[in-house]
Order: C-alpha cells, then structure tokens, then sequence
C-alpha cells in the first residue's frame, strides 16, 4: 500500500473510532475494567454516611473530631490485543471485509484505554504469531497500532488461538485485559487449556466477528464453496431446503461452542455481525460489566 494510501486510511478510522471512544466509550470503559487495587490517597473530615470501618484514630485523636482515610482505584491497566489476521478475516459481502470491522473495534477500544491511561499491546497471529507490539501509551503508539492493523497480513494461512493464548501467557507476567478478536474458526480444543491459564490472571473477553453469509446461505442455486484458509472447494445446491438448514446449523453449533468454552473459563464473549453496529455489543458488554462492580 502507498503511503499516501496508508495515511489517509489511518487519519480515516482514527477520527471515526476516536470520536466514538470520546462520546461513547469513555465513562463506561472507565466502569467496567477494574484498576489493580485500592491505594490510600488523605484523610478529610467525616461526614454522615461514611463507612465507620475508614474512620482513622489516630487523627481523630489528634484533632478531637472525626477524620476518615480516603482511598482510589490503582487505576493503571495493560490491555491486549489478540487478533486474528488469518486469511478466513479477508471475507465480507456487506460492504466490508471482517478484518476492517476488526480494525475498527480495536482502535475503538485502543483509544478508550489512552483515555484513561492505560497502556494498549497487540499480538497478531494466525497459526502462529505474526507480529507483537508491545504495550504502551500514547496517541502516536495508537496511530502505529491502526497502520498495523490495516498492513498487517498473515504468513500462513491457518489459524490457532493456541499458539497467540500461549505466547500471550509467556509474555504477560502482570495481570491485563485481553481481547481476543477473532472469526474463531479453529477447534475449541487447540486453545481450550491456554484460555484456562490465561484466565487465572488476566480478564479476557472474546470478539466474535462474522459476516452474514457465514450464517446463511442465500437460494442462489449451484453455488461453489472455498475454504479461505485451506484453499478446499466444494458444489452445492443452495436451492435445497436441507443444505441451508444444514449450513445455518453449522454455523450456529460453532458458535454454541466457542461461547460455551469462554464461559466454562470466567471468560465474557460477544459476537458481532459485520453490518450490525459495534457500538451498541460494546457499550452492552461494558454496562454489563460495570453492573457487576
């Protein structure tokens, strides 16, 4: 890509993305991911209210009046990126391919995390790691993170959330919050144990992004099938009944499963049509959230 195109491409979704993080995203992502702690922050006088538990003696007894200690959120977080740059993510026959919905959730939530200070790192991959940024803050550090979302091709053309969970686990010694983004065509039990020991310390949340061709399957007739990622073709009549059912079904199963692996873990997962609106899955994911506080 020129680098005219790349530029204006980047400036494109970061004012996009950046003006929904700013309108929409700032307070409910603030609620909705933990900082790491409490920390004491001074002491004021008591007011009605206040829970007696906060109350500091020693001041109380010096001054002969009531002061309790006031405490903040240790609010700086790590957020990761997992996201899927395998073959199957170059497919979308609603105006975008999945890759570009994906690049746009996660400069979304890239600058949801600036705005609150925190730090944002990506690690690419397809059936193996392709790229790893490492986190940091800053706007510059999101506009380097956009241009490799958007330049940013697979090597090979399978996927294994295994290897990009297992290499997330080696990497990430402090506790983080992980997005893993992907179609999620891969079998559950490649990642199944590496999403077990990533959640036992980080907070993790699955991204499922698909195109409405995946679920259904139009009356279109004999139709050719190929396996983005395999390269494997098959006929089908699309007229029948039964084979669409059929494909539908698939679809839905597969679903079925990967939710149920991210929920047997702690783990929280949204799935998000291609031409349906982000904004309001990630907005309903954070206010979910944010309830459980």
């Amino acid at each position: 890509m020129e680098t005219a195109e790349l530029i204006k491409k980047v400036r494109k979704i970061e004012i996009k993305t950046k003006g929904l993080s700013n309108q929409v995203f700032a307070g409910s992502y603030h609620s909705a991911f933990k900082g790491r702690g409490m920390s004491f922050s001074e002491v004021r006088n008591y007011n009605y209210g206040d829970d007696v538990r906060n109350i500091d003696w020693n001041v109380t007894a010096r001054y002969g009046s009531p002061y309790i200690k006031v405490f903040e959120e240790e609010r700086e977080l790590t957020m990761m990126l997992l996201i899927d740059v395998s073959n199957s993510l170059f497919f979308g026959t609603q105006n975008q391919f999945k890759s570009e919905i994906i690049t746009e959730i996660a400069a979304v939530l890239s600058f949801s995390a600036i705005q609150n200070n925190d730090k944002v790192g990506v690690i690419f991959f397809s059936s193996k790691v392709e790229k790893y940024i490492p986190p940091k803050k800053g706007k510059s550090h999101i506009l380097r993170i956009i241009r490799e979302l958007i330049e940013t091709k697979a090597s090979v053309q399978a996927t294994n959330i295994g290897v990009a969970l297992k290499y997330f686990n080696n990497i990430m010694k402090r506790s983080s919050i992980a997005f893993v983004i992907s179609d999620f065509i891969d079998k559950k039990e490649d990642y199944d144990s590496a999403l077990t020991i990533a959640k036992k310390k980080h907070d993790i949340i699955g991204i499922h992004v698909y195109d409405i061709r995946e679920r259904q399957l139009p009356n279109s007739g004999l139709a050719l099938l190929e396996d983005s990622e395999t390269g494997e073709t098959l006929w089908i009549d699309s007229s029948n009944k039964q084979t669409r059912k059929n494909y539908t079904q698939h679809f839905e199963d597969n679903l079925s499963e990967t939710k149920k692996t991210f929920y047997r873990k702690g783990a929280d997962f949204l799935s998000i049509e291609t031409k349906a609106n982000y904004t309001v899955a990630l907005m309903n994911l954070f206010k979910m959230r944010g309830g459980r506080r």
